[in-house]
Formats: C-alpha cells, structure tokens, sequence
C-alpha cells in the first residue's frame, strides 16, 4: 500500500510538461509535418511546411517564457527549468528560427523534398532543448540521441549529391562510436557512485572517496561530447560533412547542437563535480585552436574554411571550461549567443550564393562582392569580424570574457596560446574580405536579388552580433545570474530549490 501511496505521489502532474513545454510543442509540429507532407499540392508544398515549421518553431520559443514562469524539477527529478536551461533554450530556438527562415529559399532552389526536412530540424531541436534541461544521464543521452539521428539525416538532405552523402555516411559511423564511448561511461559512471543523476553525482563526489572508476567514466563521456563539439582530437569528420551538408543545414549543425553539448558539458563538469578534467579540457583547447586555425589557412572553399574556423572557436570555449565556475560558465554562454549570431548569418549568404547544387562556394567565387552585392558583401564583413574579434562585435566581447576567466584562474600559457590563436585566424577571416573588396567580380557567379526570408535572417544576425559588442551588459548579467544558480544547486536539495528568473535583464540578481 506503501508503495501504491508513492507511486502516485510521484505521478506527473500538470507542472511538470509546462517544464518540458518547448519540447512538446516542437514535437507536436515536427510529427504535423510529417502527416500533412503527403496531403499537399506539389506547387505550394515547400511554402506550407515552411510556414508550419516556421509557426512551430516561433511557438516553442514562445513557450520558453511560460515555461519559465515555473522554474524547477520535473519528471522525478530528471528536468530542471532554471535561468540556465531557458537561456540556452532561447539560443537554440532562436537559431531554429533562423535556419527556417533561410530555407525557404533554399528548398526551391535546390529542388529538395521539404517535409522530412523541416520536420526533423523540429525534432532535432527538441532532443537539443531537451539536453539543456536535463539533468540525469539516461535522459541525457536519450535526448542526445534524438538530435543526432536527426542532424545525420539532414546532413546527407542533397541526395543527388555523392558529397552529401558521403558526409551523412562519415557522421553516422563517427557519432555512433562516439555515443558508445558516452554511454559506456554513463554506465561506468552508475557503477562507481550508484546513480545516473548529476545532483546525486555530486553529492556522493564531495562524500569523500573517489574511485579511479570515476575518471575512466568522466574520460569516456568526455570523448563522446567532444565529438558534437567538434573539439580536437575528435573532429575529423567536420571539414567532409560541414562541406557535404545543405548550407543551412551546416549553419544549424555548427550552433544548435553545439550550444546544447556545452550545455551538457557545463552541468557535468561544474554542477557534478567531474574530477580529473582539468588536463582533458587544457590539451582539447589547445589542440582545437591550432589545428582549426592552422587547417583553415590552407582551404579554398568557404565551406570547409568554416569547418576548421568552427574547431578552433570549440577552443576557445573550451579555456574557458579550465577556469573558474562562476567567470567560466557566464564566458561560455556569452560566447555560445555570439557565436550563433555570426555564424548564422554567415551561413545564410553562403546559402543564398551558393546556387542549384552549391556550385560557388569558393573563395574565389567571392570576388569582387561588395560592387555586385554591397548589402550582402557588408553583411558577411560585419560577421567575419565578429569571428575575428574586431572591438564592437559580438566576437570582441566573447574571446575577451573567455581569456579574462582564464587570466582570473592563472592559466596565463593558455591564455598566450588563445591569443595567437587568434592573432592566425585573423588571415583567413581577412583574405575572404579582401576578396570580396579588392578583386575584380567574378562574371561567372550569378547574384540574384536576396529573398525576404534570408534579408531577415542577415539583418536580425547582425544587429544582434552588434548589440552583443556594443551593449553586453544585459546579457552577461544574466549569464552571470545563471552561473551562480547552476553552481548553487548542488548545494540544495531538490525539495529546497528555488530558483529566480528574471527577465528584466538590466536587473538580474542572484537568487537566494
């Protein structure tokens, strides 16, 4: 009777799917897709399940405010909705928004079946909102899962296309040992503390005595989060299927999936307690800036020079995870916002010039730009140097809070080593912007009119990649908000939490 009594005092209730709100709604749209695919006219096919998609993911992003109006846990203590998890859902959605805008165009233009498509960067990005949240392993791993089946999917989305396919085929083999070395270590990690739970990780990791079966666990799972990272030594899928994917879809990839694995990342290593990370995040970081850095000044295609610039910026979030808790989790949001915001809208003109079957993808296709297209030619400079770090981006403010954590924790030779990194990324960035201001066009490249989806997608890109170096203030505050509630709860229990989410940025405070 006992039992019964608990069992249903353990029933979910209404609470708990308001705080997996966002999930379901993506869900729900993901799955209407997939059954009104069928029953649409092929002339205005692509335009309706763009619409739908593009209402789902406006709804979902929506639904994140409300969900925050109930900060806590859920579903037995496996989802906890806190400022933390509602920041990085916003990122995340915000890029959905984003990628569908720029694929309106994009579908007719490349003649691709759009129902599978949208659908699945629905429910890709409800597995990555539910990563955010999630604070058990298994449930981790779960909603890991679901986004990773579906970015392999759209990865190879140009069937005609030997390149993308070759690209979905190398991310499947690749990410699937790299979820066996996770979820091995989930399993090495349950028998070492007796739980799969991060609160109940930490607890019994500050009890005393740590087993050597520990650090194996946090080693493994660390290779496999390393892997969606796109972090040296695990990144040599990344140049083929960034290359090999749809543009929009290379976009979504380099950033969703990203924020929501250092979401993940953050929670195990400063929530849990992970111990022995110290000199896995120290050689991943260094090993990522220089080999990204040093593999993109050697591309031709913009493509695959973004793939490398991606592993060397997985870097520099990376220094900040060898710092303090409090200035390293704030410098690791700040950076995934920034990121996004630039490397969204570089995408989205890549996209737009790259034609039927992204044949001027180049650098040299690029030349001459700013006189055939100044909007677009300003546009990809502004981004470009927000990836560089030039003052009043995004990107300035970004490097300059990871390296200040890392000058905070001592970690002067790491520092050193992230600013010559830097300094040698600054060539690449540059020749892209040299060409486009400084040789003669290119007559072979058609530029057509931009579309009304893609001129949104550069304009809202690139007035957040200014407001994030003009005015970071309001948002640091509230990543720094975030920091001190994430490192927080692991010292309350989950019948004492309570968490405060302020949307008045200007304002944020600790909650106490």
């Amino acid at each position: 009777m006992m039992q019964l009594t608990d069992m249903v005092q353990h029933i979910p209730q209404g609470v708990d799917y308001v705080r997996i709100l966002p999930v379901l709604v993506l869900s729900v749209f993901g799955m209407l897709i997939m059954v009104i695919d069928p029953l649409i006219d092929e002339q205005i096919h692509s335009k309706v399940l763009g619409i739908t998609a593009l209402i789902g993911s406006l709804a979902a992003l929506a639904s994140v405010f409300v969900q925050a109006q109930s900060p806590g846990l859920a579903f037995w203590n496996m989802v906890r909705v806190d400022t933390f998890s509602t920041f990085f859902q916003v990122v995340i959605l915000a890029i959905v928004v984003l990628t569908i805008l720029t694929s309106f165009e994009y579908m007719d233009t490349q003649r691709i079946r759009a129902g599978e498509y949208y659908g699945l960067i629905l429910l890709g990005a409800s597995g990555m909102c539910l990563m955010s949240s999630a604070i058990e392993l298994v449930l981790i791993f779960i909603a890991l899962e679901i986004s990773s089946i579906a970015t392999y999917i759209l990865a190879g989305f140009q069937r005609r296309d030997p390149r993308s396919s070759e690209a979905s085929l190398k991310y499947f083999l690749l990410g699937s040992f790299a979820t066996a070395f996770f979820l091995y270590g989930v399993a090495l990690m349950f028998g070492a503390t007796g739980s799969t739970s991060i609160t109940e990780i930490a607890a019994s990791l500050r009890s005393g005595y740590v087993p050597s079966l520990v650090y194996v666990a946090v080693a493994l799972m660390f290779v496999g989060l390393g892997f969606k990272l796109a972090a040296a030594p695990f990144h040599v899928w990344t140049p083929d299927v960034y290359e090999g994917a749809p543009a929009p879809v290379t976009g979504f990839m380099s950033t969703a999936p990203k924020a929501a694995t250092f979401a993940v990342l953050l929670r195990v290593i400063f929530e849990a307690h992970a111990p022995g990370t110290f000199w896995l995040i120290w050689v991943a970081a260094v090993l990522s800036m220089t080999l990204g850095n040093l593999g993109a000044l050697t591309q031709t295609s913009i493509k695959r020079m973004l793939a490398y610039s991606s592993i060397a910026h997985a870097g520099y979030m990376l220094v900040a995870f060898a710092s303090a808790p409090t200035a390293g989790i704030s410098s690791v949001m700040f950076y995934a916002a920034s990121y996004a915001a630039m490397n969204v809208g570089a995408f989205a003109i890549i996209s737009h010039l790259g034609g039927f079957g992204e044949r001027f993808v180049s650098i040299e296709d690029y030349s001459g730009l700013a006189r055939r297209a100044p909007f677009m030619a300003a546009m990809l400079t502004v981004f470009l140097l927000s990836l560089i770090g030039i003052p009043a981006t995004g990107g300035f403010f970004a490097k300059f809070y990871v390296f200040s954590a890392a000058l905070q924790s001592n970690l002067v030779g790491l520092t050193i080593l992230g600013v010559i990194n830097s300094a040698i990324g600054a060539y690449y960035y540059l020749r892209v912007i040299v060409v486009m201001y400084m040789k003669e066009p290119n007559a072979d490249v058609p530029v057509e009119p931009l579309p009304i989806g893609v001129s949104a997608v550069l304009l809202v890109t690139m007035l957040a990649t200014l407001y994030l170096g003009l005015f970071p203030g309001n948002v640091l505050s509230y990543t720094q908000l975030s920091a001190r509630n994430l490192i927080l709860q692991d010292a309350k229990s989950p019948g004492q939490m309570q968490i405060k989410v302020d949307f008045n940025l200007s304002e944020a405070k600790p909650a106490h």
